[in-house]
């Protein structure tokens, strides 16, 4: 059996979550702070992040979501998430560092800093300039998913794909941590409440992390 060490607002872990559950991979959950720096994990993988997944029967443990998703895609026929021709499967890739990189670096990670770890690991308050500027970029990454959303059927061609999970992974924390306004994306919140509706995302939707609740609407399918 797969374990999976985590972390509830990790998008990258959630991204992980999401594709297990989709190809229909059997996995435990293990609850995992990586601020804690626990011997056991750093020896896992010493950077300290999730996600990692290790299956100690096969003696295998993979570290970095990008990593743990290819080695899925190769290794598991159901349901591909990186398909079609290269090209297409360049745009996936292309996609997927979009929201791993810029939509975390400009959004996902700074809320979590400021309204997760401020108040639960630093035990200060959360600086309102910051959680700004992160709302305010927020809205050019729903601008360009209204874009995608308008000219394809899935965010990076005619069915759904690992692009579509890395940005539904990363918008779903950024939307628990009261960081998106959804006011004017109307093309990019019809994409996202199909995919909640998803089975592979509604357990996702049914956590609560402690002390920090989410909007009211977030786990509202027909929102």
């Amino acid at each position: 059996m797969w374990q999976l060490y985590q972390f509830p607002l990790c998008p990258f872990s959630r991204k992980v979550r999401l594709l297990l559950s989709e190809k229909g991979i059997g996995y435990e959950l293990w609850r995992e702070n990586p601020w804690e720096q626990r011997d056991e994990f750093v020896d896992m993988n010493p950077a300290a992040r999730t996600p990692v997944i290790r299956n100690t029967e096969r003696d295998i443990t993979l570290v970095d979501s990008r990593a743990i998703c290819e080695y899925f895609e190769e290794t598991v026929d159901k349901l591909p998430m990186i398909n079609g021709t290269a090209a297409n499967r360049a745009e996936i890739r292309r996609l997927v560092a979009l929201f791993d990189e810029n939509f975390y670096g400009d959004v996902t990670g700074p809320l979590i800093h400021q309204r997760m770890k401020q108040r639960l690991v630093y035990r200060q308050s959360p600086d309102s300039r910051m959680l700004r500027e992160s709302m305010k970029l927020a809205h050019e990454h729903l601008y360009y998913i209204d874009y995608l959303v308008d000219t394809r059927p899935w965010l990076a061609g005619a069915t759904m794909s690992l692009a579509d999970l890395a940005a539904a992974a990363q918008i779903s924390v950024a939307d628990y941590l009261g960081g998106l306004d959804w006011s004017g994306h109307e093309q990019a919140k019809s994409w996202y409440s199909v995919f909640k509706s998803r089975p592979s995302f509604r357990p996702l939707l049914a956590e609560r992390m402690e002390v920090i609740q989410p909007p009211s609407h977030y786990a509202d399918v027909n929102w």
